[in-house]
């Protein structure tokens, strides 16, 4: 097994994974600390070493919410689960899982970038464990970037002094962990030529904006899109998104307020000097969002426009959501409440909307409130992907939608995570034979997309799984990750027609 292996940085060593077959490397850094003068700038080389650098632990994550330090927190369960893992700003570190024997065998490759609602997550949460992808034949990389103030910070200061590069820096970095790869992987046994990108919420959403950016072009040559939407609807407005800055202009503004406000300085070099807990701190209690800006150099437009306009890096793209995230509706059962929620996210839509409701309450036998609300990422991905199948692109659409067991929580965002990396057996959920089948077959998916851009084949035992279509102007259909798999082949409702059509 290929154990030791160099880098452009020096050599470094790997540890057998549980599958004795896969080699596991931690913590490779990609980039230099992030603290003093290198706080709010791109990421910067890192600095040699001698010898062979022993990989057998994980770095620390960047600055953040603690995680799992409410224990009350829903994903707390889940997997945010150590509230002592380390973080600081030494965190611009990616990991890979290997089968490789030798440097020689140009394995695809799969790079990770993790969700979190740009605030918050790490690379090497549990369910990421890359073993099961790597049993596959495919090498896994998980790499970190900044989050929060640390990533996505605008001020005048720092678009005067790095004009090139004056915001973005988790983007950055995650670009920089996508180059290193391009430029060593081989060394892993991988094919530089053959990379996917795929991530989940703010993950996929960082790949909407590779697929957007003129520098990430070229460095990949297929994508995953992981329940981030795509396309916003106009109908229903969107709460989720009240007060969000997505104007550059105007998040400048925002972080001169925030230096000032909360951290109490004037300058950038002043906050340079602050300690990054405090920063991070202050951060949380101000509640102000930063997030990935059109800054015009990294991203000269967002995912929507270039959507729209035909724009986006086109590359063989899979994407999809769960049937229960974000769902967008009125707060009661009660029908004046159902009546009024319609009225004002509808605006003069409300009336038909209305009445199709109605109608839909009147045949399914559901609740009018249900029948009304709307899942936001669902809609997002099908308005995306009406856009996108006209411009020819090669796409495949899921929903993921089985019985998630333990709570009752239905079908969360993110509850995928679990099956497409095949680490059911670290979850605390009753999960039984048909889930880690389900499992088994999705990874199965999401590895022979990486291979040659279609996610169809054979499951372990040799029998052909359930055939997914591409998704066409002539076939708007997509594959169900249920208790089953099928290609859902439904028509489209009068509800789903109407908001697919109002919203595009």
């Amino acid at each position: 097994m290929l154990r030791v292996t160099k880098t452009e940085s020096g050599m470094v060593k790997g540890f057998p994974g549980t599958d004795a077959r896969i080699t596991v490397f931690k913590g490779i850094p990609f980039a230099a600390p992030t603290c003093g003068d290198n706080r709010w700038r791109a990421p910067q080389p890192p600095e040699s070493w001698e010898g062979v650098r022993e990989c057998y632990e994980f770095g620390p994550i960047t600055m953040q919410a603690v995680p799992g330090r409410n224990p009350d927190a829903f994903y707390s369960k889940e997997w945010h689960v150590d509230p002592e893992v380390p973080m600081n700003e030494d965190g611009l570190r990616l990991n890979i899982w290997t089968p490789a024997k030798s440097v020689d065998e140009k394995l695809p490759v799969m790079v990770w970038f993790f969700g979190g609602g740009f605030r918050e997550g790490y690379a090497w949460e549990m369910e990421f464990d890359g073993e099961r992808i790597a049993h596959r034949g495919v090498i896994l990389v998980s790499v970190a970037y900044r989050v929060n103030v640390f990533g996505f910070l605008c001020h005048p200061e720092l678009t005067a002094e790095a004009p090139d590069a004056p915001t973005n820096f988790g983007m950055l970095d995650q670009l920089a962990g996508l180059k290193w790869v391009e430029r060593n992987i081989a060394n892993f046994g991988g094919d530089p030529k053959n990379i996917t990108i795929f991530g989940q919420s703010a993950g996929g959403g960082s790949v909407w904006n590779h697929l957007c950016s003129p520098q990430s072009r070229g460095h990949f040559q297929r994508a995953i899109v992981e329940s981030a939407g795509g396309v916003n609807m106009k109908y229903p407005s969107n709460p989720r998104f009240s007060g969000r800055n997505f104007n550059f202009e105007a998040a400048q503004e925002m972080g001169v307020r925030f230096l000032k406000e909360w951290l109490g300085v004037d300058t950038i070099a002043e906050a340079r000097k602050l300690d990054a807990q405090f920063i991070e701190d202050k951060c949380l209690e101000s509640n102000f969002f930063f997030m990935p800006q059109a800054d015009g150099k990294f991203l000269t437009a967002l995912g929507e426009e270039c959507i729209k306009n035909g724009t986006l890096y086109n590359v063989p793209l899979m994407t999809g959501n769960t049937t229960d995230e974000f769902q967008v509706g009125p707060a009661s059962d009660d029908e004046a409440e159902v009546e009024k929620w319609i009225s004002e996210s509808f605006g003069d839509k409300a009336e038909e909307y209305l009445a199709i409701c109605r109608r839909q309450s009147a045949r399914t036998g559901e609740s009018l409130r249900k029948a009304a609300t709307v899942g936001s990422f669902e809609y997002g991905a099908r308005l995306a992907l009406e856009y996108l199948s006209e411009q020819g692109r090669d796409l495949h659409y899921y929903v993921f939608g089985p019985t998630i067991p333990g709570d009752n929580a239905g079908v969360f965002h993110s509850s995928d995570l679990w099956f497409e990396f095949e680490t059911l057996m670290k979850c605390w959920r009753p999960f039984d034979g048909h889930h880690f089948d389900l499992a088994r077959k999705m990874c199965n998916y999401w590895t022979n997309f990486a291979k040659n851009g279609d996610p169809n084949g054979c499951d372990a035992d040799g029998t052909p799984m359930p055939n997914w279509e591409r998704f066409t102007t002539d076939n708007k259909h997509g594959i169900f990750f249920g208790d089953e798999i099928f290609m859902n082949k439904a028509e489209p409702t009068e509800k789903e027609t109407f908001l697919l059509t109002v919203n595009k």
